[in-house]
């Protein structure tokens, strides 16, 4: 993959990156440890969902009935069938500690979102633990498009069945009632910060929580100040993050946009990445009480910068260009229905 360097909207220093849509290994920034990664995610999502697919097709995904969520085994088997792997491979990006248990790099995100997808975007149901595919399912396994990842982010967007603040382990207090806005409206206010981005320009991800700071139905995670009480870290009276201020929209916004971006907005192929390892790769949590026992405050940590790419510029400003676009479609055996050799 050709390597080239670009300028990012923001405070941080220049990327680099690849023109394909494979993982590029590039020299990260002084501000973040090790190496920086840059994943150019569109085509490899439609090869991934028709591979999720047939895995759903085989009877190989298992869920938690009460949760919903993966497995540990059927994670694993996700991330395994991946085209580029997962974000993070490896411990060479360096382990992080965050919600009281340490992480190695390998930490699922793509793997563990295809699974929550597949059920949110009505392609397969639980019939027990097993994940089975829909009608919707297996017409999409048949006949895969860019279409289908258009429609399941809508989909995904308006699902109520997971909420993803819930993978913030170190945000405590989310289950007390009355405590959270929708994850819908939540992600809407992310969807609306990734629409008034300009297309085809890398941004820091901290402007990018400026706009969405700014747009007219801001982000918020709590229902109201006296909710935010509810919500701390480590120990619901020191730790609260009710009278912390703008710290408080970094540990809770923050990190809610953080995974609504690296985990489902950057698998389902709407936009780029820039990455390097969750490990110490932001500070803007330092100062809450109980901070010093986390090394990141959670696995998306390490997302440094992001970009609307052709897909994701489709899906936000025109959908009807999704069917000329010029990125590879999976070719399927209609009999056995299997990746061609």
């Amino acid at each position: 993959m050709a390597e080239g360097t670009i300028g990012v909207i923001g405070d941080r220093a220049a990327y680099a990156r690849g023109s394909g849509s494979r993982l590029a290994l590039v020299r990260g920034p002084a501000a973040f440890r090790g190496t920086v990664l840059v994943r150019c995610t569109a085509a490899d999502a439609l090869s991934n969902l028709v591979a999720v697919l047939e895995l759903a097709a085989d009877g190989q995904m298992r869920c938690s009935a009460a949760t919903r969520r993966p497995l540990t085994a059927t994670v694993r088997l996700v991330e395994d069938v991946l085209v580029a792997g997962d974000y993070y491979d490896g411990a060479d990006l360096g382990g992080a500690r965050y919600g009281g248990a340490r992480h190695d790099g390998g930490e699922p995100i793509a793997a563990f979102a295809w699974p929550m997808l597949l059920q949110a975007g009505g392609l397969a149901r639980l019939a027990g633990t097993g994940l089975e595919l829909t009608t919707r399912g297996e017409a999409v396994l048949a006949r895969p498009s860019y279409q289908s990842l258009s429609e399941l982010w809508g989909r995904w967007l308006k699902s109520v069945s997971h909420d993803e603040l819930s993978r913030i382990e170190a945000i405590r207090g989310q289950r007390k009632p009355g405590t959270l806005t929708t994850a819908g409206r939540r992600r809407a206010a992310v969807a609306e910060g990734l629409a008034a981005v300009e297309p085809g320009i890398w941004i820091d991800v901290d402007t990018l929580f400026a706009i969405v700071r700014a747009q007219p139905a801001p982000l918020a995670v709590a229902r109201s100040p006296l909710a935010q009480w509810r919500l701390y870290l480590v120990d619901s009276h020191y730790g609260s993050l009710g009278p912390v201020g703008a710290t408080a929209w970094n540990a809770l916004e923050g990190r809610y946009a953080l995974c609504v971006l690296f985990e489902y907005a950057a698998t389902l192929g709407v936009i780029d990445v820039a990455y390097a390892g969750p490990r110490g790769a932001r500070d803007d949590y330092r100062e809450l009480w109980g901070a010093d026992r986390y090394d990141s405050l959670s696995r998306y940590d390490g997302l440094a910068a992001v970009r609307v790419n052709d897909l994701g510029a489709a899906i936000f400003h025109d959908r009807g260009a999704l069917a000329a676009l010029r990125l590879p479609v999976p070719r399927r055996d209609p009999v056995s229905l299997k990746h061609p050799q």
